[in-house]
């Protein structure tokens, strides 16, 4: 068996962990003070900590910090720097909260953040802390916080169970999972309460209600031992990770995925909470589904379910929407497309006669799956048996319509019952009653079944007008009767609810069929805008605003010309907001829920390609499967501008290609056209010399020659540079004979400024190219004789140390525009504002020069004025002078 490969780490997971820690490294660090409940000290010891690292220099401020009137955490608070809160009247009170922008702006290394999972007041910008805090950590600033277990999300319902006290703030378990550091905060039952009779935690009057209620002993043990087991979780999955990184055994992959049905209820939240925390000791992924049938929901029934899929969100799950009739057939065929091992039930008692319960129904289709069974609350679970009641949706008119609609029916058949006979008129009327689904939901149709049957055997059935029945025949037939139209009529319903469920799928197909379509016709990002704005608009009956970003992958400056309502100021704050962090936010959201509309990140894989704002003219947020829907049109929207993108960037690239070849094979001729001619100034220049009387003009002459002929030299430099032919010929040289005769050449361009040769004794032979060297010298000494001042100072010296060789070249003049520093190298650039002379080919050729030799050369603008280049080479030395 070959084992080379054995302990190879895979690519993927490489790949994965590079990018993990790209992103991390981009973010703050989260440090999160955990504790079993108030009073453990966590406040305490974040101040303490805070102190210990500012003693070392680094930069610590307190954000927000709550202390409780407790003295020795308000000692704690002194000496450090504190940001002002921000003040929100709400309802004629005055609020304070965290300032989020003040300490933005302020950015320091550290924030202390009290109290994660705190409300924020209305009108903040987060509805809570906890949001406040992950935007600190994406804007790179570390937060040092509290929290307690009983805010955490997925322990709220067992809290709740233990302690008798609901828990109305809670944190996302992500959140505690993605904290670099969690430090325990632990302390016995015994010491808490002996803190609280002392008066540390709350007033003596406080604390005697504390005792009596949350702080029991017996509630104090179960949440410390909760917090210590979270807390070791916490360490085996450091421990896993380490043992991952360090490739101490095969990278560990979890085979587990767990599915969890969401249903409209409100028993389903503790069961997510459930699913959440069993994903998370399990190390596997989980996956939320919601099975749409003909059901209509009521607006309560909506706004829970769209409540519970939030829930599943923000605990990590994966949503899947998918629609059937057979929920526990839904739920085990979407388990194994999704390639889910375990599902999660709530344990439900059977509460009808005639049918199995859906658990019942989901362990007899399971197969292989594993079926994991939830307990629910005891008033949940205990439910008296019942028959099938169906529940009715439709309106008074419409019972009143059908009931209306059967009594005109049987009297209209009254007058010819006596050619007719009763049997056939019992046929219209279940003719009847077998198309009123067509118009009419189930609760009219069994109320016209119902009502039919007894208008038969009032007005038809021998004797008349009595419902009493003589033959038996007659009542077999009577009982028949009602049996075919109930079911029938109910059938006939449930096949046209299924109808408008395929319906409805239908148009979702072809509403993305449509888009596709259209962004596919698109040539560029301009009409992949219109289509987005357009098709959103005609199905989801909204006015749609979006927003590109900048070609360069900046930020957009304004709402692209198709949007369809006006962007104020404040909405695009929000839309810029959505585009830095890549989250929805806007309307209907957490996150600047007072925006006109909701606004969704266009996400690529390397950027935020741009926002699209959804202004929904009614006062309810879009159903589950609307806003499933609408996730997919902006992610075929995201692919196209990644598309159109891509499609610009390669035409950039093609043009540019063009331009390089041609100013190539301009720069080609044009050397070589000018070389003749300044061949004959010069020769010419050289014969005049000797006559006196023509030295001043000669001179000029040659002075103009000698500059066209550095043009020259620049351009055939620029040109081997470009093609890459260039191949420094490396050789022993001597530095002090290379600066020297640099400057020799240069006495006229450098003259009136007074020159500085700084080199240690001895210096040694340097190994480089004595050409190119000369060169960028001589560019570098011009480059100062046409921007520093006649009398300025023009310094040069050079250095060996740890095997690299550093030539400095200074001067004290006005020095670089700091908006120029970062072009200085690029062709053809001059800094605005400089006096004429020199084509902007001078440094270009010196960095290329030096990085032909793999040096380096850096600029920047010395303290005392002036500019300063440094130029690095690797220091071959001859062993003579080592």
């Amino acid at each position: 068996m070959n084992t080379s490969n054995e302990h190879r780490p895979d690519p993927d997971a490489l790949l994965q962990a590079l990018k993990k820690e790209e992103e991390h490294s981009k973010r703050g660090k989260l440090k999160i003070f955990f504790g079993m409940s108030a009073g453990a000290g966590k406040t305490y010891d974040m101040l303490r900590s805070s102190h210990e690292v500012r003693s070392k220099g680094i930069d610590v401020v307190i954000g927000y910090i709550e202390t409780h009137k407790r003295a020795e955490t308000e000692a704690l608070v002194a000496g450090l720097e504190i940001v002002p809160r921000k003040r929100i009247e709400y309802r004629g009170i005055v609020l304070e909260e965290m300032d989020l922008d003040a300490l933005l702006t302020r950015r320091p290394r550290i924030a202390l953040v009290d109290e994660l999972a705190h409300t924020n007041a209305p009108g903040s910008r987060h509805s809570r802390r906890y949001q406040d805090v992950m935007e600190l950590l994406e804007n790179g600033i570390d937060v040092y916080t509290t929290l307690n277990v009983q805010h955490l999300e997925s322990r709220a319902d067992t809290v709740a169970q233990i302690s008798g006290s609901i828990v109305r703030e809670t944190v996302p378990d992500s959140i505690f999972e993605q904290a670099d550091e969690v430090e325990l905060i632990d302390i016995s039952p015994e010491d808490l309460l002996k803190r609280l009779e002392e008066g540390k935690v709350y007033a003596p009057d406080r604390s005697r209600q504390a005792v009596e209620n949350f702080f029991r002993k017996g509630n104090l043990t179960a949440l410390r031992e909760m917090s210590l087991r979270l807390t070791a979780e916490r360490v085996d999955h450091q421990l896993r990770d380490y043992m991952q990184s360090e490739r101490i055994t095969e990278t560990w992959k979890s085979g587990q995925r767990l599915l969890v049905g969401v249903s409209p209820s409100p028993s389903a939240v503790p069961l997510i909470r459930w699913a959440r925390r069993m994903s998370y000791t399990l190390n596997a992924t989980w996956i939320a589904v919601h099975v749409e049938t003909s059901k209509m929901l009521s607006d309560d029934a909506r706004k829970q379910l769209n409540s519970n899929i939030k829930l599943a969100t923000d605990l990590g799950a994966e949503i899947v929407t998918t629609a059937d009739e057979d929920v526990a057939g839904a739920l085990v065929r979407t388990a194994r497309r999704q390639n889910a091992t375990q599902i999660l039930i709530g344990k439900t008692v059977n509460n009808s006669y005639f049918r199995r319960s859906l658990l019942d129904r989901v362990i007899g289709q399971s197969g292989d799956l594993d079926v994991y069974v939830v307990g629910e609350h005891e008033e949940d679970a205990v439910r008296p048996h019942r028959m099938i009641v169906p529940e009715f949706h439709s309106g008074i008119a419409q019972y009143s319509a059908a009931a209306i609609i059967i009594f005109l029916s049987a009297l209209v058949c009254y007058p010819f019952s006596g050619y007719l006979g009763y049997q056939t008129v019992s046929l219209i009327l279940l003719l009847i009653v077998a198309l009123l689904p067509l118009k009419f939901g189930v609760g009219p149709v069994l109320l016209a079944a119902g009502m039919s049957a007894m208008l038969w055997n009032f007005f038809y059935i021998p004797p008349r007008f009595t419902f009493a029945i003589g033959l038996p025949q007659d009542i077999l037939m009577f009982l028949t009767y009602f049996a075919i139209a109930a079911v029938t009529g109910t059938l006939t319903a449930r096949i046209r609810a299924r109808e408008r469920a395929v319906r409805q799928r239908e148009e979702h197909s072809s509403a993305l069929f449509a888009l596709t379509k259209q962004l596919t016709a698109a040539k560029t990002q301009d009409e992949v805008a219109a289509a987005a704005v357009k098709n959103v608009s005609s199905f989801f009956a909204s006015q749609v605003a979006i927003f590109l970003c900048q070609p360069d992958g900046d930020i957009f400056s304004a709402a692209h010309r198709t949007s369809m309502f006006t962007v104020d100021e404040k909405e695009f704050g929000v839309a810029a907001w959505v585009y830095w962090n890549e989250k929805k936010a806007g309307r209907f959201t957490d996150t600047l829920p007072s925006a006109a509309a909701t606004y969704y990140p266009i996400s690529g894989p390397r950027y935020p390609l741009g926002v699209i704002g959804v202004k929904n003219g009614g006062e309810k947020q879009f159903p589950a499967e609307q806003e499933s829907l609408l996730q997919n049109f902006i992610a075929q929207i995201a692919s196209t501008l990644e598309r159109e993108q891509l499609n610009e960037l390669a035409k950039q690239t093609v043009v540019f290609a063009e331009s390089e070849k041609l100013y190539r094979t301009l720069f080609n001729s044009i050397s070589h056209e000018l070389r003749t001619p300044i061949a004959a100034i010069l020769g010419a220049a050289e014969g005049l010399s000797n006559n006196a009387h023509r030295k001043e003009d000669v001179g000029e002459i040659q002075t103009a020659a000698e500059r066209l002929n550095r043009l020259v030299e620049n351009l055939l430099d620029m040109t081997r540079l470009e093609s890459g032919q260039l191949a420094p010929k490396m050789d022993w040289c001597d530095v002090n004979d290379l600066i020297r005769s640099t400057v020799h050449k240069l006495q006229k361009e450098l003259s009136g400024r007074t020159l500085r040769i700084s080199l240690p004794e001895g210096f040694p032979l340097i190994k480089m190219d004595h050409g190119l060297m000369e060169q960028v010298f001589t560019n570098l000494l011009l480059n100062c004789s046409l921007y520093a001042p006649a009398d300025a100072v023009v310094e040069i010296s050079a250095t060996v140390e740890a095997g690299v060789c550093r030539f400095v070249v200074s001067d004290n003049g006005p020095g670089i525009p700091s908006e120029a520093l970062p072009h200085l190298f690029e062709k053809f650039y001059r800094v605005p504002g400089s006096r004429s002379g020199g084509t902007g080919l001078g440094l270009s050729i010196v960095k290329g020069f030096v990085e032909a030799q793999k040096g380096t050369i850096t600029v920047r603008n010395r303290n005392g004025g002036g500019g300063e280049f440094t130029i690095t080479l690797p220091a071959e030395m001859h062993q003579h002078y080592e």
